[in-house]
């Protein structure tokens, strides 16, 4: 079995590809189970607004694939042209850079570190991380976190809330008299919180599921709450809405909006998706009086300080790569050990094998330096004999092959 990458991310497949394979983080367990079968034998599921990636040892990336599109109800063909496949050595890099931020939309963003260890996390309590993957990952783990301390990657970098929030004000202006909703709880959410607080704007409101953790959060950054049900009949109330939640199904839909425009007399509205699958139908960009961004939208915000993290990147990316050796060098010997162990038997079995022949012809009488010219000769015909077979029944090419292997392990004369 070998080391696998598959996947799709910013920088191959835009979000309406993206949002098709994006992972409900309450069934990721599940979908982990689902994947682990007789030619997957270790997985791990990365699953953020930017990439859905799998990590898994396996014989063969189709199996991941097709199980992808099964598991999605997609055809090959509608990502196929999006997808990525990375192989042992392909594979580990790979892993490096994503955690050190060097393959963000964000360069050097911190948050993607957090997800991966969250995303390992479930892998590992769903009984799906394996020996394999639990030493990459935490190969990958000290990797990033060398790349963070001894290079510049994460300085001057704007994330996706901080880019939310400066569009806003380029819009509204001062937001000290603007109305703010957030949609969701998590993570993004509570970043967009932090950047936007800093603003003093005339309101803002919590608006999810649960309204227990709502107003758990809304009470951290002094705002109100509600269910994300209440919001068809106060979305009229709110300038600015962003959002970040795990739904499957977009929340806003375009009649909400439509209705909400009209309340307001087509007052501007700002909204921001951070979601994916998206939380904003996306036909409410149309509408005039809505300014309508996503996480793609946002990406040439994101370019302010690039130029440091650029030069950054290429010593991370030299400190990543002198990683990865270590590492390759690491997994190619655990791939020969069986195969070496194997031989080793083979041989130990043969030993024991003719010594237990020799033993008796002793017992037998027989001198024992006779014993001795037959136990060697004996022991050398079983050690040549599969080598000698096969490069018998060899022909053209494999018989080249063959012969320059066995010429390469033991040192044969021409």
């Amino acid at each position: 079995m070998q080391l696998y990458t598959v996947g799709i991310n910013h920088t191959t497949a835009p979000i309406a590809i993206r949002e098709k394979v994006a992972f409900d983080p309450d069934h990721l367990r599940e979908a982990l189970l689902g994947l682990i079968g007789h030619k997957v034998s270790e997985a791990a599921i990365l699953s953020t607004c930017n990439r859905s990636e799998i990590y898994a040892k396996a014989r063969d990336p189709n199996v991941i694939i097709d199980w992808l599109c099964k598991y999605h109800n997609i055809k090959l063909k509608t990502i196929e042209p999006h997808l990525y496949i990375y192989e042992n050595e392909e594979a580990i890099q790979h892993a490096f850079r994503v955690a050190s931020g060097l393959d963000s939309m964000v360069l050097g963003e911190p948050q993607i570190f957090g997800q991966m260890k969250q995303a390992i996390k479930t892998a590992e309590n769903s009984g799906t991380l394996g020996f394999l993957l639990n030493k990459l990952f935490q190969k990958t783990f000290a990797v990033a976190k060398e790349v963070r301390t001894k290079t510049d990657i994460g300085m001057s970098s704007i994330s996706m809330a901080a880019a939310a929030i400066k569009q806003a004000e380029r819009i509204f202006g001062d937001l000290k008299t603007s109305k703010v909703l957030l949609i969701g709880a998590g993570e993004m959410i509570e970043l967009c919180a932090e950047h936007i607080i800093n603003k003093h704007p005339k309101s803002m409101m919590v608006a999810n599921r649960s309204l227990d953790r709502g107003l758990a959060f809304a009470k951290k950054i002094k705002a109100d709450a509600c269910l994300i049900s209440e919001l068809y009949d106060r979305l009229h109330e709110f300038d600015i809405i962003l959002t970040s939640t795990a739904s499957q199904l977009p929340i806003v839909g375009l009649g909400m909006v439509e209705r909400a425009l009209k309340k307001r007399r087509y007052r501007p509205m700002f909204m921001v998706d951070l979601a994916v699958p998206r939380d904003i139908e996306p036909e409410i960009g149309a509408l005039n009086d809505v300014y309508l961004y996503t996480v793609d939208d946002l990406s040439h915000l994101i370019e302010e300080g690039l130029t440091n993290r650029q030069s950054a990147a290429v010593e991370a990316q030299k400190m990543i790569d002198l990683h990865v050796k270590d590492f390759a060098l690491w997994f190619k010997t655990r791939t020969i050990v069986p195969t070496i162990k194997a031989l080793r038997d083979h041989a130990e079995s043969c030993r024991i094998a003719e010594l237990k022949k020799a033993q008796k012809l002793l017992n037998h009488g027989m001198k024992p330096e006779e014993v001795l010219e037959l136990l060697s000769k004996a022991l050398a015909n079983k050690l040549v004999h599969h080598p000698s077979q096969a490069l018998n029944e060899a022909r053209g090419e494999e018989h080249e092959l063959l012969t320059k292997t066995l010429k390469k392990i033991y040192p044969l004369k021409d």
